[in-house]
């Protein structure tokens, strides 16, 4: 698309890349792909390299990591899970460091994009929640663990016509969606919003170098609240993660 003198480059490039590896097969390598792999390393090189050394007097690395594993140690698994959430810690940190990094991706120059901005990365990762709180919930409770959620204790029997599927629905449906849903939209929000800044900020100084100082004071304000957007969406996810855990664990509460 072309106004004036710039020319926008496609409306889906904000999301799709060309394949750079493994053209057109289901496993081909995008930016996508290469941003979560980075993602993952990063979280993997700063675990081991703060670990391996551990010093009574620690350094700048090895602190960063014990307050990060303090944080979500007392802040999250152990305040929402109970004292058998200290066994979740490294999952649930783990967890939110690379939904950070995922998300920070999107004020990095040259390359602002989140991959949590393309659904199957959110997707991905709230199937990995269900299938663990699926998955503790009959390891300790058996079936009656579903039988708990979908026949509550207290209810009239004749409710439960409408109880049971909502509550069914809402264990195998509804928990999942919501948590993709959440992190794809504020993430996928914030990456729209930046690249129309950017655009109008370019056109600006190409048309009316006047007013592009707006827009791109504009951009770098949007930008520090993203950082802020992302570390709140890593902590949401890794919070409900925990409390699905915890209700796996005490489905009586």
């Amino acid at each position: 698309m072309i106004l004036g003198a710039f020319e926008f480059p496609p409306i889906d490039e904000l999301f799709r890349w060309k394949d750079v590896l493994l053209d057109d097969t289901p496993v081909a390598i995008n930016k996508t792909a290469i941003l979560m792999l980075v993602s993952a390393t990063i979280v993997v090189v700063l675990f081991v390299g703060g670990s391996r050394r551990r010093r009574l007097i620690p350094g700048r690395l090895q602190n960063l990591l014990e307050v990060t594993y303090e944080f979500i140690d007392r802040g999250i698994a152990r305040d929402v899970i109970g004292p058998e959430g200290a066994r979740y810690t490294p999952f649930l940190g783990s967890l939110f460091l690379f939904i950070l990094f995922t998300n920070w991706w999107s004020v990095m120059p040259f390359i602002q994009f989140p991959p949590t901005s393309r659904f199957g990365v959110p997707l991905y990762l709230a199937l990995q929640t269900w299938v663990i709180y699926w998955f503790v919930g009959f390891r300790h409770h058996g079936i009656r663990y579903l039988t708990g959620h979908i026949f509550p204790a207290g209810v009239p029997k004749p409710l439960y016509l409408l109880v049971t599927p909502i509550e069914l629905v809402q264990l195998l449906i509804v928990r999942p969606f919501s948590l993709a849903v959440r992190l794809l939209a504020n993430m996928m929000a914030g990456h729209i919003l930046l690249a129309a800044l950017a655009l109008l900020t370019a056109y600006a100084l190409q048309n009316a170098p006047v007013i592009a100082l707006g827009p791109f004071l504009l951009n770098i304000g949007v930008m520090a609240f993203e950082i802020l957007v992302g570390f709140l969406q890593a902590y949401i996810f890794t919070l409900l993660t925990a409390v699905y855990i915890g209700d796996s664990l005490h489905p009586a509460h």
